[in-house]
């Protein structure tokens, strides 16, 4: 498998192929740390206490990942509910998921719709 050559960043430095420099990392918290500042806390998405008994229960009912073999431990909502609290109270919404597939296949799924 061919190696690429290193690359140089915006700032000029050179960065190793596949690795990120500095400067980036460093943009992209800042635009993360910009977004959260605008977004709603999790109490105020609808992850209550109501949330937390609702999700111990469907995880008891739905003990694998749907995904994988894995035991599930989050309960992810199908279709994003946005704060539409009618989708985000619909079970037919939830589906189990272990914490890996919530963080890479359903997120990637999600970034192409």
């Amino acid at each position: 498998m061919p190696i690429l050559p290193p690359r140089i960043c915006s700032c000029g430095k050179v960065v190793a192929s596949g690795e990120r420099c500095a400067c980036q990392i460093a943009r992209d918290r800042e635009r993360k740390a910009r977004f959260d500042r605008t977004r709603p806390n999790a109490r105020r998405r609808g992850y209550s206490r109501e949330w937390e008994k609702a999700r111990a229960s469907f995880l008891i009912a739905h003990p694998m990942c749907r995904y994988c073999p894995a035991p599930s431990n989050v309960v992810d909502h199908i279709k994003p509910h946005r704060g539409n609290m009618t989708v985000f109270w619909n079970k037919a919404n939830w589906q189990p998921l272990c914490t890996p597939c919530h963080s890479s296949i359903k997120q990637s799924r999600e970034r192409r719709t």
